[in-house]
């Protein structure tokens, strides 16, 4: 669920008129209320008459109202004013949301929103589902946006922290991949120390013949093994551990960069929702107040009276206007937030997607440098295997008659 823009209040000019058909009621800009006929585009500022659907007296009065061009007033008011004015806002999900209005006729608006830690999002009863930024994706710039609750009951988690989360934690994998390796590493130092020092073990060094030289063989493959294993170890710390270990050495400052960023623009939101709220106050306030200057005029005409009224409709007004402008503002918060919470998730998604890739090539790389020292260590032994099948017992004992032979003179009885 992606949140949408608020529309403007309406003005005053909602307020309910009794008037004859074809006759709407709006204020000038200085707060005086004028009338105009949608028919004829008569405009005057006396009320008309209900029983003619003309102006009482519309003679010395039209001419003082501004003349229309085009369906304007030459000061800049329009003659006809939309039932429902928008602002010019950019919107990022083509709905139009609104965090309430305090007219009865915005009340319907008002329930098709949902505000959210100051967030304006549809309501989930009365808006159809948004259309995803990157359907069949699963992409993080769709499924963020709302907060979510800790487990723990401990309050609620942004969207966003829960991704930063993800990636921080999706380091520190890394890290711990890297200690194994450098595990691994140990594992095979020692390894290589210790098959170095058992070939040069003086056990059963005095074997004689093709056996002695398979044996011999066998200790030396041993010396051999042993440096393969170096090898390979140094590969692993070279080619696996060093670029698992330093790949984003500054990823973590990056992520805090990111989030104070977000969380900046979240406080921005904040501050512009809370001003909207106190806006909305006010204006109910100036309402209010110029309803009750209304009924105290109708119960006793006087100067003082009028003039009550006149301020409180000024009051009223730019009450109404300072609640669009902080509409506005809220509305162009959101906007920004909402453009860097799409540009910063994907980006997060990349990086993570980046993360996995070098993951996976450097894991492929070590299962690689395993089969090449696997290989190499069953090269060690392949003399061993052929020096075995030299062996042979019969020549072996001709060679060691003949150099150690003492005389072949058999004994024979003794004569009496």
């Amino acid at each position: 669920m992606k949140p949408g823009m608020v529309p403007p209040p309406p003005g005053e000019e909602s307020q309910i008129i009794l008037l004859p058909p074809g006759w709407q009621s709006y204020l000038s800009p200085q707060g005086r209320r004028y009338y105009v006929n949608t028919t004829t585009n008569e405009t005057t500022w006396e009320r008309p008459s209900s029983s003619s659907g003309i102006p009482a007296s519309p003679g010395p009065h039209r001419s003082s109202l501004p003349p229309t061009v085009n369906g304007y007033h030459a000061a800049g008011t329009p003659a006809h004013p939309p039932e429902t004015a928008h602002m010019s806002v950019r919107k990022s999900t083509g709905d139009s949301q609104n965090l309430g209005s305090s007219s009865p006729g915005k009340k319907q608006n008002k329930e098709n929103t949902i505000t959210i830690n100051c967030v304006t999002f549809p309501h989930p009863d009365t808006m159809p589902e948004q259309q995803l930024l990157k359907p069949t994706e699963w992409s993080y710039c769709d499924y963020f946006w709302a907060d979510k609750k800790d487990p723990q009951g401990n309050g609620t988690m942004a969207g966003f922290e829960l991704l930063l989360q993800k990636q921080l934690k999706g380091k520190q994998m890394q890290k711990e991949m890297s200690e194994f390796i450098r595990e691994r590493i140990k594992i095979e130092e020692e390894y290589a120390k210790n098959l170095a020092k058992l070939s040069q073990n003086s056990l059963a060094a005095q074997e004689e013949g093709s056996l002695g030289e398979a044996w011999a063989q066998v200790k030396k493959s041993l010396a051999d093994e042993a440096e393969v294993h170096l090898k390979f170890s140094a590969k692993l710390h070279s080619e696996v551990e060093k670029p698992l270990m330093n790949f984003r050495e500054n990823f973590k400052k990056d992520m805090k960069k990111c989030e104070h960023h977000i969380t900046d623009l979240r406080k921005q939101l904040a501050s512009r929702h809370a001003a909207v709220e106190k806006a909305r106050k006010a204006l109910t306030e100036r309402q209010r107040d110029l309803e009750i200057k209304t009924q105290q005029l109708e119960i006793k005409l006087s100067n003082k009276t009028e003039e009550d009224i006149k301020k409180a409709r000024r009051k009223s007004t730019q009450a109404g206007d300072d609640l669009m402008r902080c509409v506005d503002l809220y509305n162009q918060a959101q906007s920004k937030w909402f453009e860097e919470m799409v540009t910063t998730t994907l980006e997060l998604e990349r990086l993570e997607a980046e993360r996995v890739e070098m993951i996976r090539q450097h894991l492929c790389q070590y299962t690689q440098l395993r089969h090449e020292t696997d290989m190499f260590n069953q090269s060690t032994v392949e003399p061993v295997d052929q020096l075995l099948r030299k062996v042979d017992p019969a020549k072996d004992r001709e060679l060691w008659v003949r150099e150690h032979k003492t005389g072949n003179i058999r004994p024979v009885d003794m004569e009496i």
